[in-house]
């Protein structure tokens, strides 16, 4: 039910809810207010008084606009609306004296500073802040804190506004971080010392106002001014986050979370934030042929040729598209594959996913609406590991109630449920009411009785989210790159096989293979003929998330060396077989895909999905088995990163059980 209030803020008269906070109502007046504490995505702690405001007719104090509800003003004596003020003589002086206080123990190393040039607490002392400090007494030096090999602490810049304890306990779900002591002993720190165990914690740099949290793999190499910014969308799961790529010159120095309410608010993952030093190594930057089992380099002519060679004189051909591969790239292989009377296949995994129903390999459920469920019965997947981001929207909802019921191994969900089993026979009898949100994870679907997992999961309740792991599988789901029977008829007898970036799957020995990608790994060993494609920041792409919501990715930089845009190198292959495809760019690609995948044109948004209910089938007896268990090394490029073998090797060893001394 509405509740509009009237309110005067700085003479202007705004309609506000009355259960906003007057911070909210000014921002929806167009009134800015300055805050270090307060985040619209964390629950208020009003402890740094940095957005005080005048209540004319209140106490004769400012008060804190971060937690004053517009239902809390009184109205004037003849029942005039309440009236705020932001910018009078009280306020000023107020700001003032905030600013002062905080920067009386502040280091003053803005030039060695990371967050110099975009740091809250530079913007907001110039706006609001004096030119001089009355205060000459010695600053006080904390001690930095190890929260492990992502983030770097300098605490004695931190102002205590507890975002990073706030973020940490509410969204990630981890209770490592608090403050202990009092007054000028008050203190960030973490419980005994402890690294951060969560794959969402870089985003406590993000939230930092100062330069007390910083991005340790980033520091000291750059400053903001010298970057080009990308906005374009991640491809480390299935989730579709929205991120910018910064990049100086050639190289992609960091990347960040954009907002987006409908994907990943305002966070990203670990892996999406930190992957970026695997786009420098064990890269293809020239083709390479494979002569008396060793591989040569050779130039594009020589490479082409043998290619158009091969498929041309192949009996049986397959064609098989990777998991980080754009929607672009996955049409051009199936037409060029099928215009040879091959076959192509993306369910890389052997997940049963069907093709032709939207609504089976996808669903019905849009991200957003999780915030707001009352249950969840998970099937096969552990979100956490899966789509950080994702487990995140799922925790805030049993905040506020909602119950969750797993189905499959047990795991840290950061969040309680109930389990109610390991196995098929579990989910034959889980029971839910009809708005629960079933969620089925991939590996629920990769066994024999894949499509009766899928079926069962459909009868349980008519709202489904199908959570894949892989970016670029619904949207060659949506272009149709299927082969009845599967992976194992697509390949069964092929002498044949354009790889396009399939690294998570190993090829017998027979036959032939061209495998295009972007890195040196499983799929690139396995080559007799590499074509080196371009990484995901390299090329433009259109992406389909695991709700069905085709993303536009852009380019940030260019692939190294020789190595060329994916669809281009399809374009030229081909050209050089003499059956050219019909399209010289880009665009004319987008078109005939368009054409053939309307709804592909529906940019960002939930594309709706006709609900078609799966035929019930025969469930096995086996264990649901979790396929995805190292989450920092998913994908060529997260096992190129240094960084991400570190995390991985810490992870391990975090989780191994405690040996007890003799």
């Amino acid at each position: 039910m509405s509740d509009l209030r009237k309110i005067i803020i700085d003479d202007q008269e705004v309609e506000a809810e009355g259960a906003m906070t007057l911070i909210q109502a000014c921002e929806q007046a167009g009134i800015e207010i300055p805050r270090f504490c307060y985040h619209e995505r964390l629950s208020i702690a009003g402890n740094c008084r940095m957005c005080l405001v005048e209540v004319v007719g209140g106490p004769p104090k400012p008060a804190a606009s971060c937690a004053m509800q517009v239902r809390d003003l009184r109205p004037g004596p003849e029942g005039q609306p309440p009236v705020v003020k932001t910018n009078s003589p009280m306020v000023k002086k107020a700001r003032e004296g905030v600013m002062e206080f905080l920067l009386i123990n502040h280091p003053l190393d803005c030039p060695i500073c990371d967050q110099g040039g975009e740091c809250d607490l530079q913007d907001q002392a110039m706006a609001y802040g004096v030119d001089f400090s009355r205060y000459r007494e010695p600053k006080r030096a904390v001690d930095d804190l190890d929260l492990g090999p992502l983030v770097e602490t300098h605490m004695t810049r931190c102002i205590s506004c507890t975002r990073c304890v706030r973020f940490t306990t509410e969204v990630a779900g981890i209770a490592q971080m608090g403050q202990t002591g009092r007054g000028e002993d008050a203190e960030i720190t973490s419980y005994l010392g402890e690294t951060l165990d969560s794959n969402l914690q870089g985003n406590i740099i993000d939230l930092c106002p100062v330069g007390a949290l910083v991005s340790k793999p980033y520091a000291f190499t750059a400053r903001p001014w010298e970057l080009a910014k990308t906005e374009t969308i991640d491809v480390m799961d299935a989730l579709g986050s929205n991120i910018r790529v910064d990049t100086k010159g050639r190289e992609v120095m960091r990347i960040l979370p954009r907002n987006h309410d409908g994907v990943n608010e305002e966070w990203i993952s670990d892996k999406t934030r930190f992957v970026w030093d695997g786009l420098r190594r064990q890269r293809l930057d020239r083709p390479y042929i494979r002569e008396n089992g060793k591989l040569r380099a050779a130039t594009w002519g020589e490479a082409l040729e043998l290619a158009a060679q091969k498929i041309k004189g192949a009996d049986k051909l397959a064609g098989l598209v990777g998991d980080l591969v754009p929607v672009e790239g996955a049409f051009a292989l199936k037409q060029l594959v099928e215009g040879q009377g091959g076959n192509v296949e993306c369910r890389t995994d052997g997940a049963h996913l069907p093709a032709g129903n939207r609504s089976g390999y996808v669903g019905n459920v849009a991200i957003e609406e999780l915030d707001t469920a009352k249950e969840f019965v998970l099937i096969g997947t552990n979100p956490a590991i899966e789509a950080p981001v994702l487990n995140a929207r799922i925790r805030k909802a049993w905040i506020n109630g909602a119950n969750v019921t797993l189905v499959g191994p047990a795991a840290n969900l950061t969040y309680e449920y109930s389990h109610a089993g390991t196995g098929r026979d579990a989910l034959a009898k889980v029971k839910a009411g009809e708005d629960a949100i079933v969620i089925v994870g991939q590996s629920a679907l990769n066994e024999a009785d894949g499509a009766a997992v899928l079926a069962a999961a459909q009868a349980i309740s008519g709202r489904v989210l199908v959570l894949h792991s892989a970016a670029g599988r619904v949207g060659a789901m949506d272009a149709d790159c299927t082969t009845e029977g599967g992976m194992e008829a697509a390949i069964d007898g092929a002498d044949v096989i354009y790889n396009l970036g399939a690294d998570e799957i190993d090829i017998q020995a027979g036959p032939f293979v061209i495998y295009q990608g972007s890195h040196g790994d499983r799929g690139a060993h396995r080559a007799d003929v590499i074509l080196p494609g371009a990484a995901y920041p390299e090329e433009q792409g259109l992406f389909v998330n695991t709700e069905g919501r085709p993303q536009l990715a852009l380019r940030a930089s260019f692939p190294p060396g020789e190595a060329k845009e994916n669809w281009a190198i399809l374009r030229a292959l081909s050209g050089e077989m003499g059956q050219a495809l019909p399209y010289d760019s880009l665009i004319q690609l987008r078109k005939a895909l368009v054409a053939e995948v309307p709804h592909l044109s529906k940019i960002d948004q939930v594309v709706e999905n006709q609900w078609q209910p799966l035929p019930e089938g025969k469930l096995g007896k086996a264990d649901f088995r979790l396929t995805m268990r190292d989450f920092y090394l998913t994908n060529p490029i997260a096992r190129a990163s240094e960084l991400m073998a570190e995390l991985s090797a810490n992870a391990k060893t975090r989780h191994q059980a405690p040996v007890a001394a003799e």
